[in-house]
């Protein structure tokens, strides 16, 4: 037994000296890799990894190893850079094609976390509540803390009709959303014509036929002789870069729209050949604006085609290259940097509206919600139970317009009535339990009731500023 355990030591060492041996193992030189030493430290590695397949105590297949070095290295890299095994790939080009089975959401991997950069409009995602720069911490009672994007996306996705609960983190708080998934068709172009002589374009998302869906939607307008045009790019998380550069070839006059730079310093300025401006335009953007909605944005601001009214947009100002590999898989990219026509950077940044409206603004409503009890959420509680989280119910529920009794802290059949008459309201489990997902759904149906969420103040200065 002493001499086998020698062995597997030797051998041991024998695999490993190469890199033990090397100073660079313990950051002790600024020496740089040469090419032909990565190519030997790259089939080092693979004899590692044979050594791991065969010696590891639990099974482990050539294909697991193989898919946790290729996200080991993107996870090393920024939050766009993506590797896609040929399943992922598959699923995104399906997504790409503009329909899919999900709750809709656009999301990204920052700081280790999963976050939401926008919810598609009209999504299950948008009429649940979830919000730009939403954290996604749990799916289905999962921690997804460390996950990457597909993996996450992979767990949120199912069939039409099924019900995902996501935990979202929002402002330090645990909300609890549960979202009935539905086929998300992506229509990228949206317009009509407001109070007769203006015309409104919602652009969704900059896909690869946006374009062509733009100038189809211009033909009325173009026809109703509109000469005003609110542009709206609110929760927009970009897409392609030629298209967006096709539309402002539109709408921006001549001379730069955006300034392209890669990792070798090279540069290409995109610019538009527009001889005459024709339209008088304020673009909309909030914080799910991002990439090349904030190329639009930005080249609208510097080139003084326009008004930019609304939130800070998001900051993302890379572009990424997306590069499918010979055996189904692929990866996404990030290489290249744009920055605006005045060369301002965006990433991390935003563009900054020349006009900031917020679109959430208190009622004003003649509630006094200073004497509701916080929820402690360390008890569900159920008929017969007395407290202060009995009471936080009780005045909640009474203040939206369920017909509870004189609140008085204790837990009767009334009450449970009308909590499950609020879960099924909610889309949740209706069984009267004051459980700790119903306490933050009535913590988040307070929120919305003293907040004025249907009137949309950024598009009424749009309509003020064009009329």
């Amino acid at each position: 037994m002493k001499k086998r355990l020698l062995i597997i030591v030797f051998v041991f060492t024998l695999i490993f000296s190469p890199i033990l041996s090397t100073p660079q193992a313990y950051g002790t030189s600024v020496h740089t890799m040469s090419e032909e030493e990565f190519d030997n430290a790259v089939e080092f590695m693979g004899r590692v990894a044979k050594f791991v397949q065969e010696n590891y105590l639990y099974p482990l297949s050539y294909e697991e190893i193989l898919l946790s070095l290729y996200q080991g290295m993107f996870n090393h890299l920024d939050p766009y850079s993506v590797y896609y095994t040929p399943e992922e790939y598959a699923q995104f080009t399906t997504e790409m094609s503009g329909e899919f089975s999900g709750v809709g959401i656009q999301i990204v991997r920052e700081n280790n976390q999963i976050m939401v950069v926008t919810p598609l409009p009209h999504s299950p995602a948008e009429k649940a509540g979830i919000l730009p720069r939403d954290i996604i911490r749990y799916v289905d009672q999962v921690d997804i803390t460390g996950y990457t994007t597909e993996e996450a996306a992979n767990l949120i996705r199912g069939p039409v009709g099924s019900r995902v609960t996501l935990g979202i983190e929002r402002s330090g708080q645990l909300i609890y959303f549960n979202v009935t998934r539905d086929i998300i068709v992506v229509s990228s172009v949206y317009s009509e014509v407001l109070n007769e002589d203006i015309g409104y374009l919602r652009i969704t998302q900059f896909n690869e036929n946006t374009a062509q869906l733009l100038a189809r939607e211009m033909y009325p307008l173009m026809d109703e002789e509109i000469q005003k045009l609110i542009i709206d790019l609110r929760n927009n998380p970009g897409g392609s870069l030629s298209e967006v550069i096709q539309i402002l070839n539109i709408f921006v006059p001549e001379g730069p729209l955006a300034y392209v730079i890669r990792n070798d310093g090279s540069e290409t300025v995109y610019t538009s050949s527009l001889s005459v401006q024709n339209y008088e335009i304020v673009v909309l953007v909030n914080e799910g604006s991002a990439s090349a909605s904030e190329i639009f944005a930005g080249a609208i601001q510097d080139r003084k085609a326009g008004t930019v009214v609304g939130t800070q947009t998001y900051g993302k100002g890379v572009v990424q290259t997306l590069y499918p590999l010979i055996d189904g898989s692929a990866i996404k990219l990030t290489t290249a940097e744009y920055i605006t026509a005045n060369r301002n950077s965006v990433q991390g940044i935003g563009i900054t509206p020349d006009i900031i409206v917020e679109n959430n603004r208190s009622r004003g409503r003649d509630v006094d919600t200073s004497l509701i009890p916080t929820f402690a959420k360390n008890r569900k509680p159920d008929i017969g139970y007395v407290g202060l989280d009995v009471l936080a119910a009780e005045m909640i529920l009474e203040i939206l317009g369920y017909p509870v009794e004189e609140p008085d802290g204790v837990f009767d059949q009334t009450l449970k009535d009308q909590i499950t008459q609020f879960q099924r309201d909610q889309g949740t489990y209706p069984y009267g339990v004051l459980d700790f997902t119903t306490q933050d759904a009535l913590s988040r149906a307070l929120d919305n009731y003293l907040v004025d969420t249907e009137t949309d103040f950024q598009l009424e200065k749009a309509l003020e500023l064009l009329n």
